[in-house]
């Protein structure tokens, strides 16, 4: 077997720095690539650790049923279809914002278990789930 002289680039978890707001549109934009699930940033009480079986398996539908569309895509269909909408972070009051999310960056919610949010943040093509508001104790809905 030949032994590929190419190296993977592992990118930072990003964990003590601040989040970035990704920039739209132009040379580089995201949003016209199918976005990526990350659980890293998941809080207590609102994790899937707390999910039973049955929102479980529609989180992994729902991932599953986002990944074949665009950025673009998701931003244009209905917010209690496939696509979402923004929630402002000074509506959050079920838990603390945590500190590495900065004012300007942008919190989106999906729809993954009826009209239960996953609430979290995007940086370029992915999404970084932060809150699964399986009981609707997050935000005013």
């Amino acid at each position: 077997m030949a032994k590929n002289s190419t190296k993977l680039k592992v990118p930072s978890t990003g964990v003590g720095r601040r989040v970035v707001a990704p920039q739209s549109g132009g040379a580089g934009s995201s949003e016209n690539d199918h976005p990526a699930f990350c659980f890293q940033h998941m809080r207590d009480g609102y994790c899937l650790s707390n999910c039973e079986l049955k929102e479980k398996a529609a989180l992994a539908e729902t991932m599953h049923e986002l990944s074949k569309l665009t950025w673009a895509q998701i931003h244009g269909t209905h917010r209690h279809g496939k696509g979402c909408e923004r929630i402002d972070q000074t509506s959050i009051k079920g838990d603390s914002v945590p500190h590495y999310i900065t004012d300007d960056v942008n919190l989106l919610a999906f729809r993954f278990f009826g009209k239960a949010p996953m609430v979290g943040f995007r940086t370029g093509r992915i999404f970084h789930i932060v809150w699964l508001d399986r009981n609707f104790t997050l935000y005013k809905h």
